[in-house]
């Protein structure tokens, strides 16, 4: 303290209120700028050392940006701990970021304008945007503690503002001699002069505020909520205000996972927003300093939706990157296997038993086909992403695939149908707790934009939840017209859902419709449904039960012999394949699947009959286009070949046999799915009715018993007729206004009306 008192310079070089030495602080960063080396970083981390890493790095990092013309740098924190000459500094800047980045972005500046003399920088000045600090603070740990500090959270972005004019330079013009003058922002405040600079006029409260003469940047106020995994049992989600501005605005979308760095802040919450009066309590928020997508060990978004989400600032380090060269000599000497389809199918969930087509269907899924719109003919966007169905038994492991499916598919999100809503899953209305005023929250099929939903119980959601999924599985959208509020939103997500059959047990003599509580219109979107049966056989239960008890044991699981690919190289596999590869169909290919489509509806001709069953239809002819697409996607090529057609086919084909076949007669018939009945079930309707009528017309009173009417119905027919198909035509003739039914029971009365027509 005497040697502050004795020497005043000392004391101006300290910030008030703080340790930090300005000089000592900004020569740290400086040598740091100048001398920093990857070697140093790989020498923390063990890692071989090349000759290029030993030159200094950022020397080369500014002149990069010269090129590029960015101003924003993102600082990797690692990097400083990796110094030994910053330590101090990156402890500064974690206690005080609001002291520390002002200086860093001076420094920067100047190291730039000391290596590029001959650029004018016009007055602008770098912005410092650090990350990768060395700890993650928990969103629930959180507390006064960290109020003015710098750290860094995880989670998913739920909601985004609108963009909010912030104001950054104040102007004021005197009311008396018009005098201006500006004030600058200061932590967020603005002090408004209490009276005129100029001596001559000096008048108190006469400064006015000219708001188009201010200067103001971009705003965006983001709600972050803790990820799934991340959530205690028995505790709901925590949430974080963020505030983030400038190029950082737009720059994530909800459904986002992100690593947010930023200055934890607390602000008072006053009593009325009309009095100065303040209450004890703070509200606090994040005011955001770098923005990071955590999606390492999920797959990518495909590239064709990539629209807003491109707008990332620059990283500094070639670390960040989702390939490096090493990923992608793995990724392409993969792709070269002849048994690369096998081995990835494999390689899905391998814990889970057999089920080959059904994790082959999954995984053309997790690929995806290519995005189309063709504005020249006006046609509407074709969607590339594939729907589907898991229907079978309790215990077949159609949960396990779900799960599996949403831990690497990225933006997924996992929901169960008993515990959604409708607006739960599209979107919903709330005010906003900062303006009150009535704002759209994303569901979960917006969250999933660009991923994968999966939905487990599928069969136990309500109809006003399951309605809303007819506009999002065929048009990839969802319209919205509630308080005002009228718009449509994205939902360009594929469907991978799960569902039980009525009464937990497969009936084998009833159709899917009848087994599953699901409507047809529903059900026929799908591009494959995969029943999923336990059935009894001796020797597939004792493999089953070797494998699952070879799970439990160390020595020799039985999946220790195959050929199974990490889930990590799996992943930046089908990544790669999305963001890189955009098959086209080739003209071979083309007919090959005009032909199949073809070869597939003549199937429903019966011979020596007139009756037709629709055996495929244009929707089967889509999906066959898709799964070809996702096929030659996952061979990483640039056609769609007549062997990735002939593949489609095939899984199209299982999945039909299994699920559209007729169970009384053994044919496919897709009006099982279309319209769940069977086509020759429509055709003895329509005969029932045909006699039913002239049955009824040729009697000789008008009025006649129900009981009566049966049975001499019956004695005429080889075959008697069941009460429930014989009140459905009494219903349908009734509709068409031929009889009239009065009574209940069987003690029902019928009247013609046929011959008063007449």
């Amino acid at each position: 303290m005497d040697t502050q008192e004795s020497d005043p310079s000392l004391a101006q070089r300290l910030i008030w209120g703080t340790t930090i030495n300005i000089q000592e602080s900004m020569a740290s960063f400086r040598n740091f700028l100048n001398n920093f080396t990857i070697a140093d970083r790989k020498r923390k981390l063990n890692e071989p050392i090349t000759d290029d890493d030993r030159h200094p790095f950022y020397p080369q990092l500014m002149a990069h940006i010269r090129t590029t013309g960015a101003t924003g740098i993102n600082l990797d924190c690692r990097n400083l701990l990796a110094y030994s000459d910053t330590h101090k500094l990156y402890d500064q800047l974690i206690k005080y970021p609001q002291e520390i980045i002002p200086l860093m972005d001076f420094t920067i500046t100047q190291f730039y304008t000391t290596l590029h003399d001959d650029v004018d920088m016009n007055g602008q000045q770098f912005k410092i945007r650090p990350f990768n600090l060395k700890e993650t603070v928990n969103m629930r740990d959180l507390d006064p503690q960290n109020v003015d500090q710098l750290i860094s959270i995880k989670g998913i972005m739920i909601r985004n503002s609108p963009i909010i004019p912030d104001m950054k330079e104040a102007f004021f013009r005197c009311l008396s001699c018009e005098h201006t003058m500006t004030v600058h922002v200061d932590r967020g405040r603005i002090i408004e002069p209490t009276r005129c600079p100029r001596d001559q006029c000096a008048a108190e409260n006469s400064m006015s505020l000219i708001h188009n003469r201010c200067s103001f940047a971009d705003k965006q106020v983001s709600r972050l909520q803790e990820t799934p995994d991340a959530v205690p049992d028995g505790q709901t989600p925590q949430n974080v205000t963020l505030c983030m501005y400038d190029e950082l605005v737009d720059v994530a979308k909800p459904g986002d996972r992100l690593e947010i760095t930023g200055v934890f802040r607390g602000v008072p919450v006053r009593v009325n927003p009309r009095q100065r009066t303040i209450r004890s309590l703070f509200r606090t928020y994040l005011d955001v300093v770098h923005i990071k997508r955590t999606n390492q060990k999920r797959m990518q978004v495909d590239k064709t939706l990539q629209s807003e989400m491109d707008k990332v600032p620059y990283e500094e380090s070639d670390e960040i990157e989702t390939y490096d060269t090493h990923d992608e000599d793995r990724i392409l000497a993969l792709s070269h296997d002849p048994d690369v389809y096998e081995k990835l199918a494999s390689s899905m969930a391998p814990s889970i038993f057999e089920l080959d087509d059904v994790k082959k269907g999954i995984l053309l899924q997790l690929f995806g086909g290519a995005h189309k719109v063709f504005t020249r003919s006006g046609s509407p966007r074709f969607r590339g992403e594939m729907n589907v169905l898991l229907v079978g038994d309790p215990g077949t492991s159609k949960s396990q695939l779900l799960q599996y499916v949403h831990k690497i598919s990225p933006r997924g999100v996992y929901t169960s149908g008993k515990g959604s809503s409708a607006v739960g899953l599209t979107a919903y209305i709330t005010r906003d707790p900062d303006s009150r005023q009535l704002v759209l929250e994303s569901g979960a099929l917006v969250l999933s934009d660009g991923g994968i939903c999966c939905i487990d119980e599928f069969d136990k959601m309500s109809d006003a939840t399951r309605s809303v999924l007819h506009e999002v599985m065929e048009q990839q959208t969802i319209s919205v017209a509630k308080a005002g509020i009228i718009t449509t939103l994205n939902a360009r997500t594929s469907i991978c859902a799960c569902a039980n059959p009525i009464g937990s047990r497969w009936n084998k003599n009833l159709s899917v419709p009848a087994n599953v509580d699901l409507p047809p219109p529903l059900l026929s979107r799908f591009d494959l449904l995969y029943l999923i049966l336990d059935r009894v056989d001796e020797d597939s239960d004792r493999r089953l039960a070797n494998h699952l008890v070879s799970l439990y044991m160390e020595d020799q699981p039985t999946t220790a012999g195959m050929d199974i690919v990490p889930v990590d190289l799996l992943t930046k596999y089908i990544s790669y394949a999305r963001e890189k590869i955009q098959p086209v169909l080739t003209e071979e290919a083309g007919r090959h699947l005009v032909d199949l489509y073809v070869e597939l509806r003549k199937q429903g001709q019966d011979r020596g009959g007139q009756a037709k069953r629709v055996t495929a239809t244009t929707r089967q002819l889509e999906s066959m286009i898709r799964m070809a697409e996702a096929h030659a996607r996952m061979r990483l090529s640039r056609s769609v070949e007549v062997e990735d057609v002939q593949e489609a086919s095939r899984l199209l084909r299982a999945a039909i046999k299994d699920y559209a076949t007729d169970p009384k007669t053994g044919r496919i018939d897709m009006d099982l799915i279309l319209m769940g009945t069977a086509s020759h079930e429509r055709q003895m309707q329509e005969d029932l009715l045909r006699e039913l009528r002239a049955m009824i017309g040729n009697m000789e009173s008008n009025t006649v018993q129900y009981s009566r009417l049966l049975n001499d119905f019956n004695a005429q027919t080889t075959v008697p007729v069941e009460n429930r198909a014989f009140d459905e035509a009494l219903r349908a003739l009734e509709t068409q206004g031929d009889i009239n039914i009065s009574g209940d029971g069987r003690r029902r009365t019928i009247r013609n009306l046929m011959r008063g027509d007449a």
